[in-house]
């Protein structure tokens, strides 16, 4: 149920965090802490463990500065289900909009998927044998039964009795001939030299859009629950679809694996770990605070904040799968608060994030690290993207630190959007390459700081910078 990352200490946590986030290492303390928490209390004895919740964190920091990231490694560290959701996209109840509750039912969603697809990876080897069969059954189909040629007298047919006994029926063919075929067919298919061979096979027909109708109008349990019973009362609909072997195989692997699955034993794992060990990631919290206008636009801003404080509390959600409880959701909300600032929010919602971290901006140092350092940094993405055509380009140490220099700048001319402008960056400095690749053939690239600045002069002189903003 729990993935490794709850088995590390804080120090190994921040450690593996900082493979692939530059700075902010109060934030990253707070996350490691609160993971580091859910271990422990797996080891509180009795009664006491269901007494601790967790502490829940607020983010606090411009955008594009590693909130979001930091949070979604976490949970791929602890191997959790990790839902992110924007605090903006919901309204209060009595309002046409998401209700609070679907950021619970996509956490348990999520969570189903991942037991689901884990308990299918644990059944690959007898769903792989099983499509085999299935693909010989299609490739060789089995001869007609023989059917026994005696004629049975009409009723009232007296002179049948006495007519002579039918001649014995022929024999059937040899059932061997068949068995030998379909061995060789299996060692053809082993070897891989059927994958463009033709087959036909029964799949599902997919079921009509017509309860799409429901789609963001806070029903969403209601449509999921009734488009169920519908398919459910309607049986499954199939049609004949013509495809090649390897499409079919993988298909037939799938289809196989799920019917090896014990589907309730995963709704159950996954209730556990959605309710144990699940992170919700509550984006742009700021936008919902300070709205106590009572008219306009944001009217409905701090009835959210009361719809999403029992949530946080804990509270008991109905969902497709059966009730769950929030008491142990680690609940990790982030906000640039330019226009608000924490205590804006209703003294209620604060209590329950009583962990307050605040990531710095950006600045050049840190996008020379951004670029270079991570195990995903830009530098090496464009370099690994660039070499599918053939292309080597090589980035001298000079040329990552004007690029670092021309993104401080803009970000500091425009809007500062963090380590995002770095994308912007990147793209503008690559276009040429990128767009010409495919007919360079095999050529070495050197990037230098001039290189750098003669592709980048108009982004940073120009003064109309919209049209490089992301």
């Amino acid at each position: 149920m729990i993935g490794k990352g709850l088995n590390l200490t804080p120090r190994e946590i921040v450690v593996e965090l900082d493979k692939f986030i530059v700075g902010q290492d109060a934030a990253k303390r707070a996350v490691a802490i609160a993971l580091r928490n859910r271990w422990r209390r797996g080891q509180v004895p009795g009664a006491l463990r269901d007494e601790i919740v967790p502490k829940n964190i607020i983010m606090i920091g411009p955008t594009g500065v590693g909130k979001t990231e930091i949070a979604r490694r976490l949970a791929r560290l602890a191997g959790a289900p990790f839902v992110k959701v924007e605090a903006s996209k919901f309204t209060e109840v009595g309002y046409v909009g998401r209700d609070v509750e679907s950021m619970v039912r996509d956490l348990v969603e999520l969570s189903v998927k991942m037991v689901e697809d884990e308990e299918m990876q644990k059944v690959q080897v007898r769903a792989g044998e099983a499509a085999e069969e299935r693909l010989l059954d299609l490739l060789v189909p089995p001869p007609p039964p023989t059917e026994a040629s005696i004629s049975f007298p009409a009723w009232g047919d007296q002179a049948s009795s006495s007519a002579p006994p039918p001649s014995p029926p022929s024999p059937p063919p040899p059932r061997e001939s068949h068995q030998e075929t379909r061995e060789k067919f299996r060692k053809l298919l082993k070897k891989g030299e059927l994958e463009d061979r033709f087959v036909d096979l029964e799949v599902a027909a997919q079921a009509g859009g017509v309860m799409q109708i429901f789609s963001g109008s806070g029903l969403e349990e209601m449509a999921i629950n009734l488009q169920d019973a519908l398919g459910g009362m309607m049986g499954k609909r199939t049609k004949k679809r013509r495809m090649r072997v390897q499409e079919a195989r993988e298909f037939l692997v799938a289809e196989e694996a799920e019917k090896l699955v014990d589907r309730e034993k995963v709704v159950q794992e996954a209730l556990v770990r959605a309710q144990e060990s699940g992170i919700i990631f509550v984006d742009e919290l700021d936008k919902v605070a300070g709205g106590r206008q009572g008219a306009g636009p944001d009217v409905s801003r701090e009835g959210v904040q009361r719809d999403i404080l029992p949530i946080v509390e804990g509270s008991t959600v109905a969902t497709k799968y059966g009730m769950v409880k929030t008491d142990h959701v680690l609940f990790i909300a982030s906000g640039a608060f330019h226009m608000t600032k924490p205590s804006d929010l209703i003294p209620e919602l604060q209590g329950r994030f009583p962990i307050r971290v605040e990531l710095s901006a950006l600045t050049r140092a840190d996008f020379v690290r951004i670029l270079t350092e991570p195990e995903n940094a830009l530098v090496t993405q464009y370099v690994a993207l660039l070499a599918t055509e053939g292309v080597k380009i090589a980035f001298g140490r000079d040329a990552v630190e004007e690029i670092a220099e021309l993104a401080e700048q803009v970000n500091q001319s425009a809007e500062n959007i963090g380590a995002r402008r770095l994308h912007t960056v990147m793209e503008r400095l690559l276009d040429e390459i990128s767009f010409n690749a495919p007919e360079m053939g095999g050529a070495q690239v050197k990037i230098n700081a001039d290189y750098v600045r003669g592709k980048l002069k108009d982004l940073v002189e120009d003064q109309d910078l919209s049209r490089y903003i992301l």
